[in-house]
């Protein structure tokens, strides 16, 4: 009689720990770029799309961008004077909180800047967004829609009928007031009619200088400030 595949037994002994090699060797390749490149700036994201951060890391090929991870590159830079990898650095990672992430490049400040504040681009919304405008559909015909959606359109809260094959609204419908935190039907409805209301755009946070160990944290208006804290996040790096 054969055996049960449930009998098999599995040692735990004899499983991979690959999560703590893989830690050490971003602490490792971040404290080499630290080494190799003349500056080294945290980066902030505006509304987060994967597709609109790829571009910003081919634009930017000839230097090196992590993103996530924020407790690991925190250990890299180190937390605090006795235990930072070069002098200053333990204040360039207490501003790693949130969406951040590390631009190592030999770019000035004035070309990181600059290129960074031209890079805006728009985006559809998604759930938990603000509305930065109130969005109203006037009644009418929906011609851009087939038959078919009209039952979707519905489901979303929306007074639509088919009149002879035409999706039509019966009446005005309010889809956001401005300010609103946009729920899933929301977003939902805004994408469907072509609203762009999210823009995705990254600020430059802070700044250390390799030369001279040199801090600066750059608040509103370009004004530069000591400061910072620290968080974590679980995106995968670089």
């Amino acid at each position: 009689m054969p055996k049960s595949k449930r009998d098999k037994k599995v040692s735990l002994t004899k499983t991979a720990k690959k999560g703590l090699q893989v830690k050490q060797s971003l602490i490792e390749e971040l404290r080499k770029c630290v080494d190799t490149y003349n500056y080294v700036f945290v980066v902030s994201v505006e509304n987060m799309r994967n597709n609109k951060l790829k571009d910003v890391r081919n634009a930017w090929k000839h230097s090196r961008l992590f993103f996530g991870k924020n407790k690991v590159m925190t250990v890299a830079l180190g937390k605090d004077p006795c235990d930072e990898y070069k002098d200053n650095l333990h204040k360039l990672s207490n501003c790693l909180k949130g969406e951040v992430g590390i631009l190592f490049t030999n770019r000035t400040e004035k070309e990181v800047k600059e290129w960074f504040d031209q890079f805006k681009e728009t985006d559809f919304a998604r759930a938990g967004n603000k509305a930065p405008y109130g969005v109203v559909l006037d009644q009418g015909p929906l011609e851009q829609f087939t038959h078919s959606m009209e039952p979707q359109l519905r489901q979303l809260g929306l007074p639509t009928t088919l009149n002879k094959g035409v999706v039509t609204l019966l009446s005005d419908y309010e889809v956001c007031k401005e300010g609103d935190v946009l729920t899933p039907e929301q977003a939902r409805i805004l994408k469907l009619f072509g609203y762009q209301m999210a823009e995705f755009k990254v600020s430059i946070r802070s700044m250390w200088v390799a030369e001279t160990g040199e801090f600066q944290q750059f608040s509103e208006g370009d004004e530069m400030e000591e400061g910072g804290g620290g968080d974590d996040d679980d995106d995968d790096a670089e």
